[in-house]
């Protein structure tokens, strides 16, 4: 219906059977529209993003649980043993390691690994009893667990395998499928002679561990043709923080009697704690407390060599398992920054059992090349750690790398002119018959 008015022509809505047809519902629609319209924009910005996030924790947390335990508790048994013999190297110095890092970065290398030496290093590594499938599955489940572990926690972990160039094409697919696939490894082809290699693997080092470790290689030897790296980097905020205005000045009392001055943290709320007979333990939870600092004090007459020595795996299960809520208890802890390394565990490896792996010429290395001329070792396995806690938390980040060296061609000895000869009573020392040959076909 339109209607004239002296102003000019209004259309109003068309009514039909006493019904408008339109614009009677038009702004209660709009209405409707704009406020669906904000809870959507208001959903994707809080709700989306907590149902991917918990998605990710549900999936971390079901591989974390299926972590196969026969894998947690070699890599505890190997963590303690290392441990130890680094402690009974070290003396009284700070020692600070990633067992992880190390592991897997020995676990890679173990992938390539044959013979007696691969019987050497599963000793080392505790894992004669899992077959060489399961031990990727589980790597590969471990580490898929701590990559979405906590969104209050960073943890990033970097594998890879360089390789030089020249050697690249003599190297095992499958060897390298198997690092890739169950250790998410890189794989990278350098010209080991060019410098740029050296910033190349300490720059990739450098950022997978944020900046904290800037290099893990100052040369490379001509007789390596690969290293096998992991980097390690952890950053977490304490559930229960420390307040920076109660920090003071307090004694620290050192192995040999004397104090010193450290920036003593103060905190107090609900803790899980346990006090025993030689130990105090205490539980300080980071994120959404999954993941936990656990602080093993002995008591004042019992040194703390003495006390690791015997914190064997079944004896810290113990330890972890006695723990109980405390609901207001006062947490003093020391800030501290500690950098460990460039720590060279060749020795020591070797003393655990693996000492096959690093000679040159009775390594078995041939899971990652097959050689003809020379042969694969393990030259060296070097660590590098480093940790600062404060008030707000815990940053660490650790770096191994397995460097593999390449033999010239096994020595040989060809008796092709002539020579002298000694027939000896090694157990006296005396010598029964000498000799020389000039013209062996001469009698």
């Amino acid at each position: 219906m339109v209607i004239k008015h002296s102003s000019g022509t209004a259309t109003y809505p068309t009514i039909k059977n006493g019904k408008h047809i339109i614009g009677s519902r038009r702004l209660p629609l709009i209405s409707v529209a704009i406020v669906a319209a904000i809870f959507v924009s208001y959903a994707a910005v809080f709700f989306v993003p907590q149902h991917n996030q918990n998605l990710a924790y549900a999936t971390a947390d079901e591989k974390a649980y299926s972590v196969d335990m026969a894998l947690v508790c070699a890599n505890t048994r190997f963590a303690f043993t290392l441990f130890n013999a680094l402690v009974a190297d070290e003396g009284n110095n700070n020692i600070f390691i990633s067992p992880l890092s190390i592991s897997t970065a020995l676990a890679m290398t173990y992938n390539g690994a044959g013979g007696t030496t691969r019987d050497a290093m599963a000793e080392t590594l505790e894992l004669s009893s899992l077959s060489l499938e399961t031990v990727n599955r589980e790597y590969a489940n471990l580490i898929g667990s701590l990559e979405n572990a906590d969104e209050q926690v960073d943890i990033l972990i970097g594998n890879s395998i360089w390789l030089k160039q020249e050697f690249e094409p003599l190297v095992n697919t499958d060897f390298l499928d198997r690092v890739k696939t169950s250790f998410n490894g890189e794989i990278l082809t350098r010209d080991f002679a060019d410098p740029q290699t050296i910033n190349d693997i300490n720059g990739w080092v450098d950022e997978k561990t944020e900046g904290n470790i800037e290099e893990v290689i100052q040369t490379i030897e001509p007789e390596l043709v690969m290293f096998v790296i992991n980097a390690l980097y952890f950053q977490g905020d304490w559930v229960t923080q420390f307040d920076e205005a109660k920090t003071q000045i307090q004694d620290f009392l050192l192995p040999e009697g004397q104090t010193v001055d450290v920036e003593m943290m103060s905190t107090s709320g609900a803790f899980r704690y346990y006090a025993g007979e030689n130990v105090q333990v205490a539980r300080l939870p980071y994120g959404r407390d999954k993941i936990a600092m656990y602080i093993f004090l002995p008591a004042e007459e019992v040194p703390l060599d003495s006390f690791v020595a015997k914190l064997t795996p079944t004896i810290h299960e113990d330890y972890i398992r006695r723990l109980s809520p405390v609901d207001d208890l006062t947490v003093k802890l020391p800030k501290f920054r500690v950098e460990y390394g460039v720590k060279r565990l060749n020795t020591i490896l070797e003393k655990l059992g693996m000492g096959i792996a690093f000679q040159p010429y009775a390594a078995n290395l041939s899971g990652i090349a097959s050689m003809t001329d020379g042969n694969l070792y393990i030259s060296y396995v070097d660590h590098k750690a480093t940790i600062e806690v404060n008030e707000q938390g815990t940053e660490a980040a650790a770096a191994t790398n397995v460097g593999i060296g390449l033999t010239a061609m096994p020595p040989s000895f060809v008796v092709n002119r002539p020579f002298f000869f000694e027939i000896r009573d090694d157990r006296s020392g005396s010598i029964l018959f000498m000799g020389k040959i000039q013209n062996p076909t001469q009698t």
